[in-house]
């Protein structure tokens, strides 16, 4: 038989219809503060959490549900006859269904300016403290924390007589947890920001808004995507259109938009299994666009794309070409006419990936997790490029003013491609990549060999130092003529010897961009 229900809600959405069918089916309304107010301003007729406790809400409103009235109401187990005789003594009515979600905590610390007495004042007490006692009860409380839930569960209180089943109730309670569990994660990782805490004895991850995916890797395997939901990244970005976003495809969508973030012209990078296979900067998107594609055309056929500046008409009709068959494609933004562009001008644009992220200098810095056999490896992400004071020539011939440009360039591509990498980059463009091989001049061959007659000229990037000279004197066969590296091998004098004697620049680093 339906008894009371208590409501106190920050996200306010749909809840004076949840309210208005809990008091069709006979449920007696409590409420708070705010909420109470919205409620009776939807004509609903609400009974306030002071007239249950004889307590007013207090010190500023921190203290208003935290009465035996209220929690004994929630957590007392209505099969066992003491707990009926201790209802009964105090005068405690049951409360049968709880509607709580929590402060915005996460907004709010999220808005530039916000001191940290308005972070402390919007952690929620009163609130997880109703999700955890009704989720402890769930056997007799159904509580509710999304709004999502709200039809779902009406629809199921009305075919019931009032109520939910078991099933119901255990499922809610499960999610209920995980509710307050993120919230709490979203205050430890504040807090642990403030105090300059990177790897705390305990690390709290709040993922939430999964996102079911067709499959993982491989069809095999079940997948998910938790977002974060920053600006400027893929976790943040609006979906335009195309087939449904796979696991693979968000993998290689934040791989090549991590890379073109790197560079401040307009510029272009397509990637293919997570690897830089094409990148480029010019004048013009349009020009980044077909120079980064002629890097490796025929590893970027069924690439993904990503633009540092928001696509333009001319871009899209050089992509919207029945021979430039893409997967994904993303950037800060696209127009409405653009998109058009895009997805009519070949066969295959109804299915291509469309995303956009907004400005790429919006992203806040996370930590960067990994699982391994048996646990998690966490680590800062690796957010430097080149630090100017560290670079030094180390060989007898400095590299010229154009070198210098395309050695820079070659670097920022450096660090985006699976160790060991090696790039070669000519008039600020990639002509040939090797990369995640299992030793350095394998990776140089390779570069070498997707090149062919553009190595010539080009200058090579390094993301590692060099174990032997073998790569420096194979890159000089080939027509390179300048170097970057990280140095610091012990073998580092040979190497600059093998650049002196083919009259090659070289410069070194002091950071290495490793990329397991």
């Amino acid at each position: 038989m339906p008894g009371r229900a208590l409501l106190s809600v920050s996200d306010k959405n749909g809840l004076a219809d949840f309210a208005r069918g809990l008091s069709a089916l006979g449920y007696e309304l409590v409420s708070t503060g705010g909420t109470a107010k919205a409620l009776r301003a939807a004509g609903l007729e609400v009974l306030d959490v002071s007239e249950v406790t004889g307590f007013p809400e207090m010190m500023d409103g921190r203290v208003k549900t935290l009465h035996p009235k209220i929690h004994g109401g929630i957590l007392a187990l209505r099969s066992n006859p003491e707990h009926a005789r201790a209802m009964a003594d105090h005068g405690i009515t049951p409360i049968d269904v709880v509607v709580v979600n929590l402060y915005p905590f996460e907004a709010t610390v999220a808005k530039s300016g916000v001191s940290f007495e308005e972070g402390i004042e919007n952690i929620d007490i009163g609130g997880p403290s109703l999700v955890r006692a009704s989720a402890k009860n769930h056997a007799d409380v159904t509580i509710v924390v999304d709004p999502a839930d709200y039809a779902s569960v009406l629809d199921e209180m009305r075919r019931n007589g009032g109520t939910t089943a078991p099933e119901t109730r255990r499922r809610l309670a499960a999610k209920a947890y995980r509710h307050t569990a993120a919230y709490d994660a979203a205050i430890s990782g504040w807090f642990g920001s403030i105090l300059g805490e990177t790897f705390p004895e305990t690390l709290p991850v709040g993922l939430k808004g999964a996102r079911r995916l067709r499959y993982g890797e491989n069809p095999h395997q079940a997948a998910a995507f938790y977002p974060f939901g920053d600006p400027g990244t893929i976790g943040g970005a609006e979906v335009l259109g195309g087939k449904e976003l796979s696991h693979n495809n968000l993998l290689d969508l934040s791989a090549a938009l991590d890379a073109v973030r790197e560079f401040s012209a307009p510029a272009c990078v397509v990637v293919k299994h997570t690897n830089p296979c094409g990148a480029a900067e010019a004048p013009t998107l349009s020009e980044a666009f077909e120079r980064a594609y002629a890097g490796d055309p025929l590893s970027a056929y069924g690439g993904i794309v990503a633009f540092n500046r928001p696509l333009d008409e001319a871009t899209a009709r050089l992509i919207a070409v029945p021979a430039k068959f893409l997967e994904c494609l993303v950037a800060p933004a696209i127009p409405p006419a653009v998109q058009q562009i895009l997805q009519t001008g070949a066969t295959w644009g109804k299915s291509l990936r469309i995303l956009v992220v907004g400005p790429l200098d919006a992203r806040r810095r996370r930590l960067s997790m990994r699982s391994i056999s048996g646990g998690m490896l966490v680590q800062t992400e690796d957010d430097r490029l080149l630090d100017e004071a560290a670079l030094k020539v180390v060989s007898k011939r400095a590299p010229s003013e154009a070198e210098w440009r395309d050695l820079k360039f070659a670097w920022a591509v450096a660090k985006h491609a699976k160790s060991n990498a090696i790039v070669l980059s000519r008039e600020s463009r990639i002509v040939g990549v090797g990369a995640g091989q299992m030793s350095r001049v394998d990776s140089t061959h390779m570069a070498i060999r997707k090149a062919g007659e553009r190595s010539k000229g080009s200058v090579l990037a390094s993301d590692a130092f060099f174990p032997f000279p073998d790569s420096v004197e194979l890159a000089a066969a080939a027509g390179v003529t300048a170097l970057i590296h990280p140095g610091g091998s012990k073998r580092d004098a040979e190497s600059v010897a093998a650049a002196d004697r083919a009259g090659m620049a070289m410069a070194v680093t002091g950071m290495r961009h490793f990329r397991h």
